[in-house]
């Protein structure tokens, strides 16, 4: 089965997924065998080759004000086009404090965000399909931002969804951001994911409430828990 997943399955798996695979087959064959359910082990053999993964790219204190300062000015009209854009900013801060995938971004509905509680605005991240309802989780959102959203609908109007256009639309719009705040390496969804996670990590939030906020399971956060902390190390 595990040379059909590298060889013969037509579709590439990862290293990452590969451990994975393996894993859940390991744990699920020795609870067999423990429970006498087989006579041996078939999976007792099975090595794991650890997999080595570079850490994630964030951004650093002084990155984020400069492209939190690159999306002020954009949101004023003080771009190179001298055109009101608040969608950067509503776009940059609502990941920067949510650390939402792309997908979940993209899902987002009007009627998900509230505006009208006296904690601030707050989204609901929600999932068509049930077995994914797990994620989903209500999410505070930055202060000020509800005034962001009222300038950022009376330009572009958006009626169903609250980014009425592709991925690729908004990473255009990062991609603008980085240049003009002079990123080396760019911006993107995931970056800014990351970033999120560990500025509230620094900021002292309970391990299990940044694990539920990110959406993750119990497994992924046994493997996105030490990257962070590690991202979250002052420098030797």
């Amino acid at each position: 089965f595990l040379h059909w997943l590298q060889y013969e399955r037509g579709k590439p798996c990862s290293p990452k997924s590969y451990a994975r695979r393996l894993t859940t087959l390991k744990v699920f064959f020795a609870w067999l065998a423990d429970l006498g359910v087989i006579r041996r082990d078939p999976a007792a053999a099975l090595a794991h080759k650890p997999v080595h993964t570079p850490l994630p790219r964030i951004l650093y204190d002084d990155q984020v004000e400069d492209v939190l300062a690159v999306t002020r000015h954009m949101r004023a009209g003080e771009g190179p086009d001298g055109k009101r854009d608040p969608r950067p900013h509503l776009l940059v801060t609502l990941l920067l404090h949510t650390g939402i995938k792309k997908q979940e971004c993209m899902g987002i509905k009007l009627s998900h965000i509230d505006t009208s509680g006296s904690d601030g605005p707050v989204v609901h991240i929600r999932y068509e399909k049930p077995r994914m309802q797990y994620k989903e989780r209500r999410l505070q959102l930055p202060p000020g931002w509800a005034r962001v959203l009222t300038e950022y609908r009376q330009i572009y109007e958006p009626q169903g969804h609250l980014f009425p256009c592709t991925a690729r639309n908004l990473e255009y719009v990062l991609a603008d951001v980085a240049k003009a705040a002079s990123l080396p390496e760019g911006l993107s969804f995931e970056m800014l994911r990351w970033t999120c996670a560990v500025r509230d990590y620094k900021g002292r939030m309970d391990p299990d409430r940044l694990r539920r906020k990110l959406g993750l399971s119990q497994m992924s956060w046994n493997e996105t828990e030490p990257k962070i902390i590690r991202l979250a190390e002052p420098p030797i």
